[in-house]
């Protein structure tokens, strides 16, 4: 199973944050749509991710949910026909919501930076560091923490959850 180191945190500024994300960055920008529906899965998450090309990517992966750079292990695997595996799989599992946002990603070395919009939610940066198979984790975490300070990112902007957590919660209060 493919790893990285995940990090979000929610920004106030993201015309500001991009300036200094530009600056750093080896690669990018790319827009990218995406549309995100979750399945029940009782070992992680499971989703359907929907690209704005109509392309789709069935997506596992299981971190925990702490604030900070943390250890996630992923599987990736695409389709041509996302909306009949949306149907299959809502069937099978049940679907719990979606996730809707536009993503600007700009690539930094080997470290994929997403400034996101989240409809219903605001404004994130998420961090991954890829990790090669046999590398530790620490190497992946010092980078994320190199990365939040040279972005000026505060640790208490840092979330740890899940984007499809925060609009559950969100729903909640309302």
């Amino acid at each position: 199973m493919a790893r990285n180191v995940e990090i979000k945190a929610r920004v106030g500024d993201p015309a500001a944050l991009e300036r200094r994300v530009a600056l750093l960055a080896t690669d990018g920008p790319d827009l990218i749509e995406q549309d995100d529906t979750f399945f029940t899965c009782p070992n992680g998450r499971l989703k359907l991710r929907v690209l704005g090309s109509g392309e789709g990517q069935l997506v596992f992966y299981r971190r925990s949910d702490t604030a900070g750079p943390k250890e996630s292990f992923y599987v990736v695997s695409t389709t041509p026909e996302p909306d009949s595996l949306r149907e299959a799989l809502t069937h099978a599992y049940g679907s719990l919501g979606r996730v809707i946002k536009r993503r600007t990603l700009y690539m930094v070395g080997r470290t994929r930076i997403h400034l996101d919009a989240v409809k219903d939610l605001g404004n994130f940066l998420e961090l991954e560091v890829v990790l090669a198979e046999d590398e530790p984790v620490e190497a992946g975490i010092a980078e994320a923490d190199a990365l939040l300070r040279r972005l000026d990112i505060s640790a208490d902007s840092l979330i740890d959850r899940a984007y499809f957590d925060l609009l559950a919660d969100s729903s909640t209060t309302l």
